[in-house]
């Protein structure tokens, strides 16, 4: 049985989730293929103080809204009496709730769900005793693979196109993540 740490926004959420509502709110018509760097900041060219006060007000909105990614509920049914699903994010600790509530209207099932409030995850992952990482967030991905030793799955953005090291396998949807599971679950046997 392996350990999977699944990052929420991006990877078990649909990566454009955010896209129509800082378009609304920054009155401005960027497409999902405009989105070319993780800073939202820089993208929209706003600060960080507009930024976080946007957050403050949407974040549990969108959270709460957000579309599933492609496939991400098939395969992880698939998984959850194989593997421990355990979800790691860096949404703040105060989304607890709505996170929870997201998971059950979902029909999602999790092991454990931690939010860390931040996108250093090396901690958690150790914690956790993670075998394989899922993440959208480029740096994210090569600092757990190169800190830990483990394979991360980088679901393929528009924001995260920077070279990736051999530990890190760039995957279109969750169809690929599981074919790449499985072929690395039969050389690990």
């Amino acid at each position: 049985m392996l350990r999977l740490g699944i990052d929420i926004d991006g990877t078990v959420t649909d990566p454009q989730t955010f896209l129509p509502y800082l378009n609304q709110s920054f009155k401005k018509s960027l497409t999902y293929q405009d989105l070319t760097q993780y800073d939202l900041t820089k993208v929209y060219n706003i600060t960080d103080a507009d930024f976080w006060s946007w957050m403050d007000e949407f974040e549990p909105i969108i959270y709460k809204e957000a579309p599933l990614a492609l496939h991400a509920k098939e395969v992880l049914d698939e998984w959850k009496d194989m593997h421990q699903l355990m979800f790691i994010s860096a949404r703040r600790k105060h989304l607890m709730e709505i996170t929870n509530q997201w998971f059950k209207d979902k029909d999602l099932f999790y092991h454990h769900i931690e939010l860390i409030g931040n996108h250093d995850k090396l901690a958690a992952v150790k914690e956790n005793n993670i075998s394989i990482f899922f993440e959208d967030k480029h740096d994210n991905a090569c600092m757990i693979n190169e800190e830990h030793g483990i394979p991360v799955i980088l679901f393929n953005t528009p924001y995260n196109q920077d070279p990736i090291p051999k530990g890190v396998i760039r995957v279109n949807n969750w169809r690929e993540a599981k074919k790449w599971v499985q072929q690395w679950t039969e050389i690990k046997i």
